[in-house]
């Protein structure tokens, strides 16, 4: 890559495999953006919808399309990183939003803290509403999927990390990747405003299916991972991690990661679903 083409530049990757819908809405909440030095690419994820491909035949000449068979949504992320030209990626899906400020702030946020990677906070619009909290503990990651999707990841941490698994194709690739990037020694940033709006289907792929699958999906987790989640390495990331912020007591985190263990995948499924239920009903208003 020439020399100066890596700066400060924010490359937003949205993946799309038939849906279109939201994408107009989506494109217009990045073109909002006070930081203006970013590029957008669409990736068309083998789209077979006549509508979404005549829709995605008429973007304009600014967004740069890319085309590829279907290989699922790690798939697709994994053709925007490698298509970004920017030292950080923003991965970004086709029905959600982005806040005017948001990139901004997660770049400075990132750039302040010297971190990899850096999220806003979470309001949930469509089906349920209210505001999300998170926090970038590595410990908690261990046992929920707390940070979002939609983070602004350094370039070459994703290259390091090795990208998202291609093979998870029932959901939580970006679990399994924030994963492995906190194994690494990545560490990542939350800014206190709620910038990133996520959009709550009931059809969508989190609800419609990988909810379905879990505690199969956690397991596949833990077993490509068995250094970190060995009882050695369980207790030697809590110590590293007990002091920083956290979205819920570490206590809890220690809670799941052993019922996750002994528990059969199906009770643990209708256990933890109904303690996020209950955690759906303190969210801010």
């Amino acid at each position: 890559m020439p020399a100066g083409v890596m700066n400060r530049t924010v490359s937003v990757v949205l993946p799309c495999f038939n849906a279109h819908t939201y994408l107009g809405e989506t494109l217009a909440s990045v073109r909002a953006q006070t930081f203006t030095d970013l590029e957008i690419i669409v990736v068309d994820d083998g789209s077979t919808d006549p509508a979404t491909q005549a829709y995605l035949s008429t973007l304009p000449a600014d967004i740069r399309l890319v085309r590829q068979e279907n290989r699922g949504l790690a798939g697709a992320r994994n053709a925007g990183f490698r298509a970004a030209r920017g030292r950080y990626v923003l991965p970004l899906d086709c029905d959600d939003l982005i806040a005017p400020t948001m990139i901004a702030h997660c770049v400075e946020a990132l750039e302040r803290a010297g971190a990899d990677y850096a999220h806003a906070q979470i309001e949930v619009f469509g089906d349920q509403q209210g505001i999300v909290r998170k926090q970038a503990n590595f410990f908690e990651q261990l046992a929920t999927n707390q940070l979002p999707y939609c983070m602004l990841i350094r370039r070459d941490a994703w290259e390091q990390a090795g990208g998202y698994d291609e093979g998870m194709r029932l959901g939580y690739e970006d679990w399994e990747f924030n994963i492995r990037l906190g194994a690494i020694g990545f560490t990542g940033v939350a800014v206190p405003e709620p910038l990133f709006r996520y959009r709550v289907r009931s059809a969508g792929m989190l609800r419609s299916l990988s909810q379905r699958h879990h505690a199969t999906i956690w397991r596949h987790i833990r077993a490509r991972h068995r250094d970190v989640y060995s009882w050695r390495g369980l207790v030697r990331t809590w110590w590293q991690w007990r002091d920083r912020p956290a979205t819920h007591p570490l206590s809890a985190t220690w809670m799941l990661l052993i019922l996750g263990c002994l528990l059969p995948g199906a009770v643990y499924n209708r256990l933890f679903f109904l303690l996020h239920d209950l955690g759906k009903s303190r969210r801010e208003a």
